[in-house]
Order: C-alpha cells, then sequence, then structure tokens
C-alpha cells in the first residue's frame, strides 16, 4: 500500500512539474505579446490580457501541487526548508535550488500582482520582470533533475516551450524597436519644417499634428500599461 502511494505521489510530481513548464512557458509568451500590444480583430488586448492573468494563476496551482509531492515523496528527501531557501536541499542541491529560485521569483510576481492598487506602478513592473527570469530557471530545473530529461517527448515539450517564448521575445523586441524608430520620426518630422511666411501655418498644423500623434501615443501606452498583466 506505502509503495503504491509512494508511486502516485511520484507519477504526480513529475506530472505536475510538466503541465507548470508549459503553463509557465505560455504565461510568458503571452505576457511578451501583451507588452508588444500583439491585437486583432478576433484577438482583442483585453482577452489576451485576461488568458495571461487566467495561465498565470493556473500555473501556480500545478506549482503548488508539484512542490507538496515533492516533498511529501518519501523515496527522496528534498527537505520542507529548501522551498524556500535555494541550494539548501540534501538531494541534489543544484538542481533543486533552481527550483526554489524559480519559485521564489514566481511568489515575488504574484504578491505584487495582489498588491498592485498599492505599490506603484514603475514597482510593480519592475517586479513582474522577474517572472521572465523565472522562466530559463524552470527550464533548467526541469531539464536537470528530471526524471524524464532524457525522453523524447520531454524534449519536445521544451523545443516547443523554447520556440514559443524565443519567438514572442522576437516580437516584443521588433515593436519595440519600431516604436522608437516611430517616435523618433516624429519628433524628426517636427523640427525640420521650415519657418517663415507662407510655411508658418503649415508648420504650426504638422507641430499640432505631431503633438496629437504623440499624445495618442502615451494615452495609448498608458491604457495598455493598466491593462497589461
Amino acid at each position: 500500500m506505502l509503495a503504491t502511494s509512494s508511486t502516485t505521489i511520484w507519477y504526480t510530481m513529475r506530472a505536475t512539474g510538466v503541465v507548470a513548464l508549459v503553463l509557465l512557458s505560455a504565461t510568458v509568451a503571452l505576457g511578451l505579446l501583451t507588452a508588444g500590444r500583439a491585437k486583432s480583430r478576433s484577438w482583442p488586448a483585453f482577452v489576451q490580457a485576461d488568458l495571461h492573468k487566467r495561465l498565470s494563476l493556473l500555473a501556480m496551482v500545478f506549482l503548488g501541487f508539484h512542490i507538496l509531492t515533492a516533498v511529501i515523496d518519501t523515496y527522496v528527501n528534498v527537505g520542507w526548508a529548501s522551498l524556500v531557501v535555494p541550494f539548501g536541499s540534501p538531494y541534489r542541491p543544484l538542481w533543486t535550488g533552481l527550483g526554489t529560485v524559480g519559485v521564489d521569483l514566481m511568489l515575488a510576481v504574484a504578491v505584487s500582482s495582489a498588491l498592485r492598487q498599492r505599490i506603484s506602478a514603475r514597482t510593480w513592473r519592475s517586479i513582474h520582470w522577474l517572472a521572465y527570469g523565472s522562466w530559463p530557471v524552470a527550464m533548467a530545473h526541469s531539464f536537470g533533475i528530471g526524471t524524464d530529461a532524457a525522453t523524447l517527448w520531454l524534449d519536445a515539450i521544451g523545443a516547443l516551450c523554447t520556440i514559443a517564448v524565443g519567438a514572442s521575445l522576437a516580437f516584443r523586441i521588433r515593436t519595440a524597436r519600431s516604436t522608437r524608430a516611430r517616435a523618433a520620426e516624429l519628433g524628426a518630422r517636427a523640427r525640420l519644417t521650415p519657418i517663415g511666411g507662407r510655411n508658418r501655418a503649415g508648420r504650426a498644423r504638422s507641430v499640432a499634428t505631431a503633438a496629437t500623434d504623440s499624445r495618442r501615443q502615451d494615452g495609448a501606452v498608458r491604457v495598455l500599461e493598466r491593462e497589461r498583466p
């Protein structure tokens, strides 16, 4: 009976760990897409933000089950202290410690999200960036300590997660560069408009148009910042 129970816990620990990794990858990818303001008529920004939040919560649930089963599993001694103290576990301290670091980073993000209305937007964004750091740490933990690390199916899952996050990161970098280029273009257009005579009215209209575009862009950024999970 004890052997059966231990086997069930062991399989549950492995399964919840893999599911948590997939959900974390999806959360990070959606976060990057949301930060890059990716949207379409069939995929509005608020739907993407809501899905990002739900996946984040679901990832925390599976992570909680993974941690619980890892601690109560009798096959190895992970230790309760290793849940919060990195590299303090007697069982494979390096890879277990990386898992602890990932958990601590995700908890920091979760707590800051819960206190979002009580802290400044800049502080919240700074802490939220930790979520992106938790992903490579979680990947290293999964493939460094996981029993299934050498199996083809887990390698395929890891590759798909890496492709999804990598493509989202590339999109985020591209949109950031486009935004900076657009801002520089508007600034240059306002500076190079000729002055004098009959061109004064045109210059005034150009400057006003550039200022309006800038205000609209800033307003859109602020709205998306509030919507961003």
